[in-house]
């Protein structure tokens, strides 16, 4: 009997994947960004837009609005680039796998950090990152959005069988 291969996603999708997945913790009403940054295919960290720790959070109490930005949230590239800082991780050399093209100050701290790659599938309004990433010689690939369908069929898995709570 012969199987039929399954859907494999490339590397940039599976990446670009788990992004959307991480920006599904976002916060802000505003956007949900998620950011995910990989060196040598291992995930070094994951970011999304939310509150700093501790404080309310805009899809509860608002966003709080200054020249048409919500200056309550923490972009999704700076949260994953304060995990790796308090993980003592290198950001050195790293992809960023982004939702969206970043903000102006994202693409500055994405730059500062020394990232390599920036690869979204979705534009942002009022930026200057692209002008920013190229000054700084970094390239952006802009992809397709992958498919938003999670592959798994856990009915042709020999092995697996469905726990009491997913019957």
């Amino acid at each position: 009997m012969q199987k039929t291969k399954k859907h494999r996603p490339s590397w940039d999708n599976y990446f670009l994947k788990l992004a959307m997945l991480v920006s599904e913790r976002s916060t802000c009403p505003r956007m949900h960004c998620g950011c995910v940054l990989v060196r040598d295919k291992q995930i070094l960290s994951t970011g999304y837009n939310g509150s700093i720790p501790g404080d309310v959070h805009c899809e509860d109490e608002g966003c709080l609005v200054v020249d048409n930005h919500c200056i309550r949230t923490v972009h999704a590239e700076i949260n994953a680039i304060t995990q790796c800082s308090i993980r003592g991780t290198s950001t050195v050399g790293a992809t960023a796998y982004v939702t969206n093209m970043p903000c102006t100050n994202c693409a500055k701290a994405l730059i500062a950090a020394r990232i390599k790659e920036v690869i979204i599938f979705s534009e942002y309004h009022d930026t200057m990152a692209e002008r920013f990433f190229e000054v700084a010689g970094i390239p952006i690939k802009r992809l397709k959005i992958p498919s938003r369908k999670i592959e798994y069929d856990l009915k042709s898995y020999s092995s697996a069988k469905k726990t009491e709570k997913s019957k």
